[in-house]
């Protein structure tokens, strides 16, 4: 689990290996996407290596995932990644003051 605050982002990258851990292709260029986009918005490079993960608004857990063709011919055969992400609060800033209604003494 990848763990931001919300005022942060992190460069994220893959790497595509065989079953035995060796370098592997795949075709066309992996695709990703966010699980919740208004937790954490995720941004790839143009080759689909990279990708970069952004904090978006409210606190909580949004999934990362990439996904690929391991097929490299005409047929399709999908693998996919996936990376938890959990956003939390941020340390502290500023104090604000809130004032109840007046009343007489």
């Amino acid at each position: 689990m990848l763990l931001i605050t919300d005022s942060q982002k992190c460069s994220l990258a893959i790497t595509i290996v065989d079953k035995k851990g060796n370098a592997a292709k795949v075709d066309g260029v992996p695709a990703w996407s966010s699980s919740d986009e208004s937790v954490a918005t995720v941004t790839a490079a143009e080759d689909g290596l990279s990708a970069s993960v952004v904090a978006a608004g409210p606190l909580g857990t949004a999934q990362i995932n990439v996904t690929a063709d391991a097929d490299l011919g005409e047929g399709v055969k999908p693998i996919a990644g996936v990376l938890e992400v959990q956003v939390v609060g941020g340390e502290a800033a500023s104090v604000a003051i809130s004032a109840g209604t007046p009343e007489e003494q």
